[in-house]
């Protein structure tokens, strides 16, 4: 699965060509958003929520990730109306990192409001994992998709385009396959997350250092 992104293939786009591209493409007529994510740690520099959990302010973390509900829900509200599905599989790794706790529940307000989203726990994937993890993947529609790159610190540093029709339905038909696989989103918060105490955030600085 997913050998396309196995090799130095696809064109190498920059952060802001990424984003512009990305923004493009998503403003087009397309009807489905799919997204792989497999990292366990990253820096969301530049999001509230995720400052105030850098920080170490848990209740402020969890209070400014709430305040964008009314933004959320208007954005899955106009993707609705348009025919857009967002579809993101969470490959999660135990125990769960603090960033991770931090994010699931910003996914749970957008699960809430319109994202389908299931959970794979990392060791239903080993057998694909033999020689490296899987991609962090985007599908866009059935024109493009990236594997998103990241730097050092886990922050987002561009993406490798694809637009070969064959590899984005192959890829779109693993990403199904895996999905299928998925927990539903609101069951392994309700199992997983919602028990756990408040993390511990590691200062920015020291991120996968």
């Amino acid at each position: 699965m997913f050998e396309c992104f196995r090799s130095s293939s696809g064109e190498i786009l920059s952060r802001d060509d990424y984003l512009a591209d990305f923004s493009r493409v998503h403003a087009s007529d397309i009807g489905l958003l799919a997204k792989i994510e497999r990292g366990q740690t990253f820096q969301e520099q530049g999001s509230p929520s995720w400052e105030a959990f850098a920080a170490g302010d848990w209740p402020r973390a969890l209070s400014l990730a709430e305040d964008d509900r009314e933004s959320i829900a208007s954005y899955f509200q106009d993707a609705s109306e348009r025919g857009l599905v967002f579809r993101r599989l969470r490959v999660v790794e135990f125990p769960v990192s603090p960033y991770l706790q931090w994010e699931m529940h910003v996914l749970r307000l957008r699960s809430e409001l319109g994202e389908e989203i299931r959970v794979l726990a990392a060791g239903e994937i080993a057998d694909l994992e033999r020689d490296a993890q899987v991609p962090e993947v985007v599908i866009l529609g059935s024109s493009v998709m990236y594997a998103v790159i990241y730097d050092d610190d886990r922050k987002g540093a561009g993406a490798r385009r694809f637009t070969d029709p064959g590899q984005v339905r192959r890829t779109t038909a693993e990403f199904d396959a895996l999905y299928a696989k998925g927990e539903d989103f609101s069951e392994f918060f309700t199992r997983e997350i919602s028990p756990l105490e408040p993390p511990t955030a590691h200062p920015p600085s020291t991120v996968l250092h």
